[in-house]
C-alpha cells in the first residue's frame, strides 16, 4: 500500500486504490513560462514524474491522470515581451517548448494532460465561472476593477501552512493595495490595459490573478472537485496552494481540493535557496551543454528524500555519474539488484533506499534506460573513435607499440578507454 505524507494533516496518509471509472488523480503545479526553468525547478518535475511512474506500475496507465499546468499568462511574461516587442504567447510559446525539451531530456514522461491557463479562462468550468461563483457566495468581493477573495470568510485558512496570519503574509511579500478589505485577501480578477492581453468579463475587461488558474484548471481537466494527489514544491505551499485551497473549498460546497497535499524541499547552491531573482541559478540546459548527461541530473535530483534539501554541487553531480556507471557495469554483467525498488517507494516515495536495489526495477525510477554500450559511448564521436581504433589495431598487428600507446594515450585524454579483450578483440567507452 502506498504511503504519501500530507502536508495539511502532518501524517502518512494510504493512497486509494483506484475503482472502475475512478482514476488516481494527480496535479502538479507547473512552469510560468518566461524564461528557461533553473535546476530547482527540475526537482518537483523529476519528482512527480517519479510518482506518476509508480503508480502506472502499481496500477496500470489507464488508471492514473496526471496534469502538470503551464501558466502562461502572467505579469512577468509580459515584461519580457514589452522588452523584447513581441507579442505575450510568442513569449510564452518559446519557454513552453523549452520546458517540455528540458523535462524530456531528464526522462520525464509527458503528463495526461498539460492545460494552459488562457485555454481556461472562459466555459462552464473556466475562471471566470468559478470567480462568479465564489461572488454570489459571499467569499469574494469586487473592488476597483479587481476581484478579491475574502480570507476571513474562510474558516480553514492557514491549515495548510499552520503559521499566523502575519508571519505568513509578511514571508510571502504579500501585495498592500487600498482596494482590499484586508492585507490577506488575494487578486482572483485583475483589470488590463489596452495593450495587454484581456477577456470580458462582468467586471470589465480583465485577466485572471495567479492562484484561480489552477482551481479552474483541476476542475476542468480531471473532472473532480476533489482530486487524490496535489504536488509541488515547498515554496508553493503559501500562498499559492493555501488560496487555492481556500477557493476551492468555498465554491464547492466546502469540498477539499485534494486527499494528499505533496510539498518537496528546497534546492540550494550552498546555504542559499535558488532562485531567479537571487541570480544564483543554474538550468538543465546548461548542465546538458557542460556535457553533464540527462540521467546524471536525473539521479542527482532523486539522491536525496523529496521532502528534504538537497544541496546542489558539482560532486553531487560527479557521484551521480559514477554510480551510473557502476550500474550500467552491472546491467551489462547481468547483475541483479539487491531488490526490486518499488517497495521502498511505497514509503512515502523513498528514492535513496529505492537507489539501493538498482539495477533491479529501474524503470520505475526512469533510470537505467540506455543499453550499457551506448551509456559507455555518450555522446562521442563514434566514427572518429572507430577511425582511431582502427589506426589502433592496425599498429598492434605490426607490433609497433609506441604507435599505439600514443593512439590509447591520445583517446584516454579526451576521456576515451579502450579494451583489448583475450581473443584480441578491441572495443572503446567513455571512461
Amino acid at each position: 500500500m502506498l504511503k504519501l505524507y500530507d502536508t495539511l494533516s502532518r501524517e502518512k496518509v494510504a493512497l486509494r486504490t483506484p475503482e472502475p471509472g475512478q482514476p488516481i488523480t494527480l496535479y502538479v503545479c507547473g512552469p510560468t513560462v518566461y524564461g528557461r526553468a533553473h535546476i530547482g525547478n527540475a526537482r518537483p518535475a523529476v519528482v512527480f514524474d517519479t510518482l506518476y511512474r509508480l503508480l502506472r506500475h502499481l496500477h496500470g496507465p489507464e488508471n492514473v491522470r496526471y496534469a502538470r499546468n503551464i501558466t502562461d499568462i502572467d505579469d512577468k511574461i509580459m515584461a519580457k515581451a514589452v522588452e523584447e516587442n513581441r507579442p505575450p504567447a510568442a513569449v510564452a510559446a518559446e519557454f513552453e517548448a523549452h520546458y517540455f525539451a528540458d523535462m524530456a531530456a531528464l526522462g520525464c514522461l509527458k503528463p495526461d494532460f498539460n492545460p494552459r491557463a488562457t485555454e481556461h479562462v472562459e466555459g462552464p468550468h473556466g475562471m471566470i465561472a468559478m470567480i462568479e461563483a465564489l461572488v454570489a457566495r459571499g467569499f469574494a468581493y469586487a473592488a476597483d476593477g479587481h476581484v478579491l477573495f475574502e480570507v476571513a470568510r474562510f474558516d480553514g485558512y492557514g491549515a495548510l501552512s499552520k503559521r499566523p496570519m502575519d508571519e505568513m503574509i509578511a514571508g510571502a511579500r504579500v501585495e498592500v493595495a487600498p482596494y482590499k478589505r484586508a492585507p490577506g485577501d488575494f487578486v482572483l480578477w485583475k483589470p488590463s490595459r489596452p495593450d495587454q492581453p484581456g477577456w470580458d468579463s462582468p467586471w470589465g475587461r480583465g485577466r485572471p490573478g495567479w492562484h484561480i488558474e489552477c482551481s479552474a484548471m483541476i476542475r476542468s481537466v480531471l473532472e473532480t472537485d476533489t482530486i487524490d494527489i496535489h504536488g509541488g514544491g515547498l515554496d508553493l505551499q503559501f500562498p499559492h496552494h493555501e488560496n487555492e485551497r481556500a477557493q476551492s473549498c468555498c465554491a464547492h460546497d466546502g469540498t477539499e481540493l485534494a486527499r494528499i497535499w505533496m510539498h518537496n524541499g528546497f534546492l540550494t547552491m550552498g546555504e542559499t535557496k535558488m532562485s531567479k531573482s537571487l541570480g544564483n541559478i543554474i538550468t538543465p540546459a546548461d548542465l546538458l551543454e557542460a556535457g553533464w548527461p540527462g540521467e546524471v541530473i536525473r539521479l542527482a535530483l532523486l539522491s536525496a528524500h523529496y521532502r528534504q534539501p538537497l544541496s546542489w554541487t558539482d560532486a553531487l553531480l560527479e557521484q551521480s555519474r559514477a554510480k551510473l556507471d557502476r550500474l550500467y557495469r552491472r546491467k551489462a554483467e547481468g547483475e541483479a539488484g539487491a531488490a526490486d525498488p518499488a517497495p521502498a517507494l511505497l514509503d512515502d516515495l523513498n528514492t535513496p533506499e529505492a537507489l539501493a536495489a538498482l539495477p533491479d526495477g529501474a524503470a520505475v525510477l526512469g533510470l537505467l534506460q540506455q543499453a550499457p554500450d551506448d551509456w559507455f559511448r555518450g555522446d562521442a564521436d563514434a566514427a572518429a573513435i572507430e577511425a582511431d581504433l582502427a589506426l589502433y589495431r592496425a599498429a598492434r598487428a605490426a607490433k609497433d607499440w609506441a604507435a599505439a600507446d600514443a593512439i590509447r594515450d591520445r583517446l584516454a585524454a579526451d576521456g576515451i578507454a579502450i579494451s583489448v579483450a583475450k581473443d584480441g578483440q578491441t572495443s572503446w567507452r567513455r571512461a
